[in-house]
């Protein structure tokens, strides 16, 4: 079942527009069934597949700061057109939805979907993960990044010029782990959002 992802660029009218960038790193990083979109002035669209993908957009995103997320999960019509901005069906709409709510909440994220109960848990799940990743510090992720990617914690800080155990230390500091036990959590209660 797709996903659909309607982002809104927080107050654009006093900053600069950050759509392009946005476009050009999400459609180089992030597999989608239809690219992510600019559908009207500081707001884009994208359609994804799997819900992993959906969580890793929302922290690319989040971390980012600049944006307001909506995720609609749900049925899109089918086939599939060409662009998301063709793009309808009941994701469509429930991202719409989201987006606007999403305007309302602290987190600036929420999420929509097919079955309204695991939608609210799938928003509650991401809005827990988007504080994590809102209050890491810039030496946190360095090291997550770098541990991340598939190197050790003893390789982390010959790069970084720092002992293994700080650099233990900054995963802690950047609750990591908690991180890691979230996103499958919150992918499976999109998957159930969808219906």
């Amino acid at each position: 079942m797709p996903y659909v992802l309607t982002v809104d660029q927080k107050a654009s009218r006093r900053k600069p527009d950050r759509v392009a960038d946005a476009l050009r790193d999400l459609n180089a990083a992030v597999p989608a069934l239809l690219a992510f979109e600019r559908t009207a002035g500081d707001e884009f669209q994208g359609v994804l597949a799997e819900p992993d993908e959906v969580v890793d957009v929302v922290l690319r995103l989040v971390r980012a700061g600049e944006w307001s997320i909506g995720v609609g999960a749900g049925p899109v019509q089918t086939p599939l057109p060409a662009t998301t901005r063709a793009g309808a069906g009941p994701a469509f709409l429930c991202a719409r939805r989201a987006v606007d709510a999403a305007k309302q909440r602290p987190a600036r994220l929420a999420v929509r979907g097919a079955v309204p109960a695991d939608a609210g848990d799938a928003q509650a799940v991401l809005s827990a993960l988007a504080v994590v990743v809102d209050r890491r510090s810039e030496q946190a992720w360095d090291a997550i990044g770098l541990v991340s990617s598939g190197r050790t914690q003893a390789e982390a800080a010959a790069v970084l010029g720092i002992s293994r155990q700080a650099v233990g230390q900054r995963l802690a500091a950047g609750l990591w782990d908690l991180e890691r036990d979230l996103r499958p959590t919150a992918a499976r209660l999109l998957t159930r959002a969808a219906g």
